[in-house]
């Protein structure tokens, strides 16, 4: 279903709603169990690059209706009760529906474990009091938040930062994941301005599908990634905020990646924050849209177009639907445990453990069930959902609304595992052999997730 443009204009119009910002240091300690890569030689963090940060914005709709985001520089949730012992106690402590929150993950890979069964590993006796410090963290971040609150428009305007590159490489017989110079990737950058009734600029929201992988496997330093230098450069250019939406990114990583060297970790941090610069210069305040205004003779026929003022929109809706998908024939958590104990190969043996983590979540489901969060805020849409999805997904969605600009978010209220396109299950390739998903799950949630969108959407659209 692609839906054709009902206007030319360029920028969207924008939320007004009431709006507040917070931000907390969530660095953890030093010695915390911190192994993200199987080729590590070390298992603890030594010291830290950048601080590590927890971010709200808070929104109130003008019929009342509250919504949070909160980003998290963190990886990835390997035991899902730990994700939603933190989440529950933030819907019940705030008096929040479940489609009120979206807790997001920047998916660096510096980060600490923040999975209890670590608890055995060295520096594991770390790990349950800091996701009790999360919890905290995020209590104080949410109410930071609100106490700030403001009258105020977020507007949203598409840029590019080629960034991101294709990570799906093949050499020879074997398909690893790094820079593959072939395929072409998916380049889109969404950036969303805040700002005041008096035309403040109060924050910047930067959603780009990369993964945060430019730290690898001899990094002993606890870090954002670049995601910690897109901020720097934000904060130092503009002196607001920059919070961070980690975009569909299942096959999109850096170039340059798996290094030690902070230095190139910032250098990616810096061409995504200029690539944000850059978006903004050109949406101007967000208030008036590029529209086409007539056409005018000379020695070409020419298109003129003109600046326009547009009411912001005060639309806001939200909705969780959950989308069932296959699940492949999975071992029994028992035998992949047994497995983990006879196992005396260390790569091996971290892989097996991050599989029976994953396969204790699922239990004796033969189908998933994945939630996906779709907010409305104004003329953009949001699209979150806890898997790793590949591009493809954003780009097919993107496509079929031409009419919005759609941010969409990754590692969001939880994980599982990849959602790689079907042609890719012939292959042996990670993304395929790491998740529990079978083929053709990501086409279904492509498609069902077209379908609540059209249904959110309050006017007609036409369709090819």
């Amino acid at each position: 279903m692609i839906a054709k443009k009902d206007s030319l204009r360029d920028v969207y119009a924008g939320l007004g709603a009431r709006f507040g910002l917070g931000t907390r240091n969530i660095t953890p300690p030093l010695g915390i169990y911190a192994r993200n890569w199987g080729a590590a030689k070390f298992d603890q963090a030594t010291g830290i690059h950048q601080e590590l940060l927890m971010q709200c914005l808070y929104t109130e709709s003008a019929d009342g209706q509250a919504a949070v985001f909160l980003t998290a520089d963190l990886g990835w949730w390997k035991n899902a009760n730990d994700e939603k012992r933190i989440r529950q106690a933030l819907l019940a402590r705030f008096n929040l529906e479940e489609t009120d929150l979206i807790l997001a993950l920047s998916h660096t890979h510096a980060g600490p474990s923040i999975c209890s069964t670590d608890e055995d590993q060295p520096g594991g006796a770390f790990i349950a009091p800091y996701l009790d410090f999360l919890k905290d963290q995020a209590i104080a971040c949410i109410e930071e938040a609100k106490s700030a609150i403001f009258d105020g428009r977020l507007t949203w305007g598409y840029g590019v930062c080629d960034l991101a590159c294709n990570r799906d490489l093949q050499v020879g017989g074997d398909y690893l994941i790094g820079f593959n110079p072939i395929e072409k990737p998916d380049h889109t950058l969404l950036v969303g301005q805040l700002r005041d009734t008096s035309n403040i600029l109060r924050g910047v929201i930067c959603n780009y599908a990369c993964h945060p992988t430019s730290f690898a496997h001899e990094n002993e330093l606890l870090s954002p990634d670049f995601v910690g230098e897109l901020r720097v450069t934000i904060e130092q250019a503009l002196h607001v905020s920059c919070l961070f939406l980690q975009g569909a990114s299942g096959d999109l990583a850096p170039k340059k990646q798996y290094v030690k060297d902070p230095k190139l970790v910032e250098a990616n941090g810096r061409q995504l924050g200029y690539a944000v610069l850059a978006t903004l210069a050109q949406m101007g305040d967000g208030e008036q849209n590029w529209v086409y205004d007539k056409a005018l003779t000379s020695g070409a026929p020419l298109a003129c177009w003109k600046l326009k003022y547009e009411q912001a929109s005060v639309d806001y809706k939200k909705v969780v639907v959950h989308v069932q998908v296959p699940y492949k024939k999975l071992d029994s958590a028992a035998s992949i445990l047994e497995e983990y104990q006879k196992c005396n190969d260390r790569v091996l043996k971290d892989r097996l453990w991050r599989k029976y983590n994953t396969r204790k979540t699922i239990g004796d489901q033969q189908v998933a069930e994945i939630p996906v969060w779709i907010w409305k805020m104004g003329n953009a849409i949001v699209v979150a959902q806890a898997n790793e999805a590949y591009s493809v997904y954003q780009m097919q969605i993107r496509k079929a609304f031409p009419n919005h600009c759609i941010a969409f978010i990754n590692i969001a209220n939880g994980y599982v595992g990849y959602l790689a396109p079907k042609e890719l299950y012939e292959k042996d390739i990670y993304a395929v052999w790491q998740s529990p998903y079978d083929q053709g799950s990501l086409e279904i949630l492509i498609k069902e997730t077209e379908k609540a969108i059209l249904k959110l959407l309050t006017y007609e659209i036409r369709l090819d």
